[in-house]
């Protein structure tokens, strides 16, 4: 099996990005990250989800994004919006998957894994700028262009695999390779024990992804 690094932060989105590495015949190495996000719920949810999807590895960084803050799941002093908004949302971290996918890219090189697999979805999504598809050409590209390894011949795959997917699409992907949804946390202010507010942008497009998949919604809400 060639192995792999999956970021893996607790939510729906990796959660299936991990099964379909696995489904793809990798032995997986799931990266997650303690930025300073808001709560760390999701990191409980990330080892759970690791456990179960039989991750070969499962690591945690800590990296402290709130000294910068600027974004509402970094500075608590800016409130998570509860009904849409314009434009980009301050739900956005700035530079947080160019600092994540460069954190795997470190990862990758020394395994010696030749595969970034990613979560990142363009359709039902927020509107960040670093989940587009030409964001994540442009990273791949720079990731061969910046290590020893791709120098050295051994380039390096970042799959993206559910990019161009509905939040429906991507919970049937998953359902059928047997995730268990309840294990994971996608909300953007879930309590310490990993109960959903249901009212954040995240438990919005999560609830409305079940519904249009037409598979009963397993979150944890508060």
């Amino acid at each position: 099996m060639s192995k792999a690094v999956v970021l893996l932060s607790g939510g729906l989105d990796s959660a299936t990005t991990l099964a379909l590495a696995r489904a793809a015949g990798h032995e997986c190495h799931c990266l997650s990250v303690d930025y300073g996000q808001r709560h760390r719920a999701e990191l409980g949810a990330a080892a759970k989800v690791a456990r179960e999807l039989g991750a070969a590895t499962h690591r945690v960084i800590t990296l402290d994004l709130a000294a910068f803050g600027g974004s509402a799941l970094t500075d608590p002093a800016i409130a998570v919006p509860e009904t849409p908004t314009e434009g980009i949302p301050v739900t956005y971290v700035p530079a947080r998957n160019t600092i994540l996918l460069s954190l795997a890219l470190a990862w990758a090189e020394v395994l010696g894994a030749r595969d970034i697999w990613f979560g990142a979805n363009a359709v039902d999504y927020s509107g960040y700028p670093d989940c587009r598809p030409e964001f994540m050409r442009a990273f791949e590209a720079l990731a061969n262009l910046a290590t020893k390894a791709a120098v050295e011949g051994r380039r390096l795959a970042l799959h993206t695999p559910i990019i161009q997917l509905t939040k429906a699409e991507i919970i049937r992907r998953g359902t059928a390779l047997g995730i268990d949804y309840a294990l994971t946390v996608s909300c953007y202010q879930a309590s310490e024990a990993g109960l959903a507010c249901g009212r954040c942008e995240s438990c919005r497009l999560r609830r409305a992804g079940f519904e249009a998949a037409g598979i009963p919604d397993p979150t944890r809400y508060a």
